[in-house]
């Protein structure tokens, strides 16, 4: 699978293990991901593609302009969990 910006993708491992983030950007091995709280857009988290679970949610490059609103695209997952 493409992690396209905008992806939604859940942890499988680390301290942030079952949380959900979106994809800024990626490359071959990484992808640099972000959930506006502990990880916000000006200090991502730069974590292995085979420790991420991706979801079929990608969210529109309007909602990702500041923290707050890519916390707020994020919650209905946060609330599933």
């Amino acid at each position: 699978m493409n992690y396209i910006r905008g992806l939604v993708v859940r942890s499988k491992a680390g301290h942030d293990q079952g949380g959900f983030f979106t994809v800024l950007s990626s490359d071959e091995r990484y992808a640099v991901i972000c959930d506006g709280k502990r990880r916000s857009l000006e200090h991502p988290k730069k974590k292995k593609k085979i420790h991420l679970a991706v979801t079929t949610t990608v969210l529109p490059d309007s909602s990702m302009q500041t923290n707050r609103e890519i916390r707020s695209a994020l919650s209905r997952f946060q609330s599933q969990n």
